[in-house]
């Protein structure tokens, strides 16, 4: 275990969690479960979403996540930000703005593409103005729309 692991507080949705974020992102796993009982419901896990280690817990509906917590998604291109917003749509999740999204466990999700952070990096604060203001105005990120916005500034 790392010396840092993000902690997940599910009310009852543990397993369905896990199972979804391990089939939707690759290098994923559930590593160790814990359940009540012999054959009860999962009660604690520690699970790897993407890379990232997780542990996560059943702990009933005294706790939710909120959008001052997300998990970031760094995308290849725009092929990989629509491939993973598709997934999570279809999994029930809400589209909210610039690029977030809240899926059906109530964690939020920044699906971003690359490009978009190498664009915000430009030494030129017009151009960085720009396409800030360009992703504004978005929900799911464009990469075409972004670039546009960056050459037109």
């Amino acid at each position: 275990m790392t010396k840092v692991t993000p902690f997940l507080m599910f009310n009852d949705q543990l397993e369905a969690a896990m199972e979804f974020y391990t089939a939707t992102f690759p290098d994923s796993q559930i590593r160790n479960v814990a359940r009540t009982g012999t054959d009860g419901p999962i009660s604690s896990a520690e699970f790897v979403v993407g890379g990232q280690l997780f542990m996560g817990y059943n702990g009933g509906p005294y706790f939710s996540f909120s959008e001052g917590v997300s998990l970031y998604v760094d995308c290849a291109d725009q092929d990989e930000v629509d491939e993973y917003w598709d997934k999570l749509v279809k999994a029930g999740a809400t589209p909210t703005a610039c690029g977030w999204i809240k899926d059906s466990f109530g964690l939020s999700w920044q699906i971003v593409p690359r490009r978009f952070t190498e664009l915000i990096r430009d030494r030129d604060p017009g151009k960085v103005k720009a396409v800030m203001e360009a992703m504004m105005t978005m929900v799911k990120l464009d990469v075409a729309a972004l670039e546009r916005a960056y050459k037109e500034a």
